[in-house]
């Protein structure tokens, strides 16, 4: 009873034991009254059929001795015509009349068929209801109800109730008619009984079918549990089971791509974390050996590499309170066209160093947005010093900001050497860098574009890239005026 399928095969027994059991029950009682309607209206002609004869043999005997006999023999022949004028028995015996008589002369005489009285049990009372006569001779000298009596048929002697003839319901034991409906009604039962057995064989094969994908969900679930992010639920066909098994299955694909960046994640990160220290400790060991001397020149390049370490660190922080959802931003009111001067002015030097020019372009009218003022300098500061560090000497970086429906576009473009269209897709990937030959003295961690599409979505915005080879790259970024 632990088993899915054991449960379902419980409940649809009990679903068919029920409707198996209201059938029969209908089926018994609608067959049961409308049964004994027909039979109780045909015993009652039948009964009319029989009151002269159960007269005149009154009249004859002045009693219902041996009735008995007679009432035997009436389940065979009906004489209609047997006591009308000129067709009494030459004997004058009535009953030796019905003794002497077969099928074929009853026949000639217009006697009916008695195959209605088969279907029934005719008992003659006395007036106060003593039974003195019962075609099952169950009755016999019994006392039969005020209620019984009035279903009966009173005979009547020179106008004197002398018996009465009642055609007993088929649902009494003994009666023909009774026999047949409980075959009728065994009949029904065991259909019914047949019914659910073919019914459950097949519930139990279609609850097999679906376990089946479960099963291998359940497998699978286990598998990755256990760290195999390759495990994959059957998801054949297009009920709701398979619905679930390829929405497990996309799940798992999600979870395995994460497994993968995360692994490759931390492999990205102690290895950015080895370089500058290993650079940090073999200089530091080659001054205190003796064997390089601690001057500027050697302290500046330590103090070099100890920022280098903190703003990856520092990258490593915010991208990880982004994912947790806990980067806090501190919003006021921005003017862009100052927070794209200032970072022109943080970074002309460093252009400068390299022989580029920086460039601005924006209008007077530019709408005031809601942002995190730092957060916003980082963004255009990795941008910026992004295309200073990965362009050659003479490129042109131009700083623009303008108007846009429900907010303002910033972008940042350069003339460089551009990218190639199958890195479009992978620019802003956590330590992924276009040029793999690129060193720390030439390129950044891999980190400044992530954090630069984390930051910009943070303030409800998109960042976008377009880069041709040889015409160089543009990023878009579009701020809504409150983000």
């Amino acid at each position: 009873m632990h088993s899915l399928w054991s449960k379902l095969l419980v409940v649809f027994f009990l679903v068919i034991l029920v409707s198996n059991a209201v059938v029969v029950i209908a089926t018994n009682r609608i067959t049961s009254g409308n049964f004994e309607l027909y039979v109780t209206r045909a015993g009652r002609l039948w009964a009319e059929e029989l009151s002269p004869i159960l007269a005149d043999y009154y009249a004859r005997n002045g009693s219902w001795n041996g009735v008995e006999r007679l009432l035997q023999r009436v389940e065979r022949f009906v004489p209609n015509q047997a006591t009308s004028p000129g067709n009494e028995c030459e004997s004058g015996d009535h009953e030796q009349c019905w003794n002497e008589m077969d099928w074929e002369t009853g026949m000639e005489m217009g006697v009916k068929d008695a195959w209605a009285a088969s279907f029934n049990r005719l008992v003659l009372t006395e007036p106060d209801g003593t039974v003195v006569a019962d075609t099952s001779r169950h009755l016999v000298g019994e006392q039969l109800m005020a209620d019984d009596l009035a279903r009966g048929l009173p005979i009547k002697v020179n106008g004197h109730v002398v018996g009465v003839l009642i055609v007993t319901p088929v649902d009494l034991p003994g009666t023909p008619a009774g026999n047949i409906l409980s075959a009728l009604n065994r009949s029904v039962l065991w259909a019914s009984i047949a019914a659910g057995l073919v019914a459950l064989i097949l519930g139990s094969i279609l609850f097999l079918q679906m376990m089946r994908p479960l099963r291998s969900l359940s497998v699978a679930a286990k598998g990755i549990r256990t760290g195999d992010m390759s495990r994959r639920a059957d998801e054949r066909g297009q009920d709701e089971v398979a619905q679930v098994a390829r929405a497990f299955n996309e799940m798992a694909s999600a979870l395995q791509r994460y497994e993968l960046e995360r692994r490759q994640t931390f492999a990205a990160i102690a290895h950015e974390l080895r370089t500058p220290l290993s650079i940090i400790q073999s200089n530091l060991e080659a001054i205190l050996d003796g064997i390089l001397p601690a001057d500027t020149e050697e302290l500046t390049l330590l103090y070099e590499e100890t920022r280098l370490l903190n703003r990856l660190i520092e990258d490593l922080r915010t991208l990880s309170l982004v994912d947790a959802g806990q980067l806090k931003l501190q919003k006021e009111s921005v003017h862009v066209n100052e927070l794209v001067e200032q970072v022109v002015e943080r970074l002309r030097l460093h252009a400068a160093e390299k022989q580029m020019i920086l460039l601005t372009t924006y209008s007077n009218n530019i709408p005031v947005i809601f942002a995190d003022r730092e957060r916003l300098t980082q963004v255009l500061t990795n941008l910026v010093d992004n295309a200073i560090r990965y362009s050659p000497s003479g490129t042109t970086v131009t700083i623009g900001a303008r108007e846009a429906p429900g907010g303002v576009e910033i972008e940042v473009t350069d003339n460089g050497p551009g990218l190639p269209p199958q890195d479009l897709a992978r620019v802003f990937d956590r330590f992924w860098r276009a040029e793999k030959s690129r060193n720390r003295a030439t390129g950044g961690s891999g980190l400044g574009l992530a954090v630069v599409k984390q930051l910009v979505e943070a303030h409800g915005g998109i960042i976008t890239v377009h880069s041709e080879l040889g015409s160089g790259t543009r990023f878009t970024i579009f701020l809504p005026l409150n983000g």
